[in-house]
């Protein structure tokens, strides 16, 4: 319970940060969007209907039809975040904000829906319309659900071009690509990971040294160099990017000539990290 209701306040922060984004810079603008936002913008230039109203009445008939594609839970969070930014932009959109930059405007308005919507999409939610065939294309083309965002979102805003012009269009295709980063970096990069291959004659007091100090588990592959014909064990572990010094000195500390590769690891599934049904 007290997990539901902390997630149910970052929809709440999540939402209220992209009405902002669209109120304080999008609108004043005259900037377009991606996804049922988007659309909504449109409808806002050509015939002053409410935004918030809008995307309420457009999420619903999306989410009626998308909802066997999510599981219950998403399903209840994405009701959750369509409530809150339809009110949040109807509460909002008389808000301003002292500044004549556009570029400024746009990249500030790229972070601001940047992070409302990855804050709603990390904690298991959706912001309905393009946000509901991102996680489609997730879950069955296993696509990076931001880059899916920004491929459905620019299929809306290049159709604004006949209302913002060419200029204004091209502006927020940058904005987008901003907003793209800053929810990739939300979704993925705080939970960073790095997958360790260490090769060394003492690998034995290496892994019993990285159950015993780091609480982290290690695999053990057999393998051999391909010249000396030399059998090798080779270890393998996953850990976070802050744990990455502790390793290394750990390793120094025993074998100075040990052969050690890091790579970067996007998703981590299973024990010590994030479960997979989630």
């Amino acid at each position: 319970m007290k997990k539901r209701l902390l997630d149910i306040v970052m929809i709440m922060i999540g939402a209220l940060i992209f009405a902002l984004s669209i109120n304080l810079f999008v609108i004043p603008n005259e900037l377009g969007e991606g996804g049922v936002v988007g659309v909504t913008i449109i409808l806002y230039y050509v015939f002053q209907w409410s935004p918030g109203l809008m995307n309420f009445i457009i999420n619903a008939i999306l989410l009626t039809v998308g909802y066997r594609f999510l599981d219950r839970s998403t399903v209840a969070y994405t009701i959750l975040a369509v409530i809150f930014n339809s009110i949040f932009l109807h509460l909002t959109k008389s808000w301003s904000i002292d500044s004549n930059e556009l570029i400024v405007n746009a990249i500030f308005g790229g972070i601001f829906a940047g992070v409302g919507i990855g804050l709603i999409i990390r904690v298991g939610g959706t912001t309905a319309g393009t946000t509901i065939l991102a996680r489609i294309a997730h879950k069955y083309l296993d696509w990076n659900i931001s880059y899916a965002l920004l491929f459905f979102d620019l299929i809306v805003a290049f159709s604004s071009f006949f209302i913002i012009g060419a200029e204004k269009l091209m502006i927020t295709i940058l904005m987008l690509y901003v907003g793209t980063k800053v929810m990739d970096f939300l979704i993925e990069g705080l939970n960073t990971k790095k997958a360790v291959n260490i090769i060394s004659r003492r690998h034995d007091d290496i892994a019993s040294r990285v159950i015993v100090q780091m609480d982290r588990g290690v695999t053990v592959f057999s393998g051999h160099g391909y010249y000396t014909k030399e059998a090798k064990n080779i270890l393998y572990i996953v850990i976070s990017k802050q744990e990455v010094s502790a390793l290394k000195k750990i390793v120094k500390e025993i074998d100075k000539d040990a052969f050690i590769t890091i790579h970067d690891v996007r998703d981590v599934f299973g024990e010590g990290f994030i479960d997979i049904t989630k």
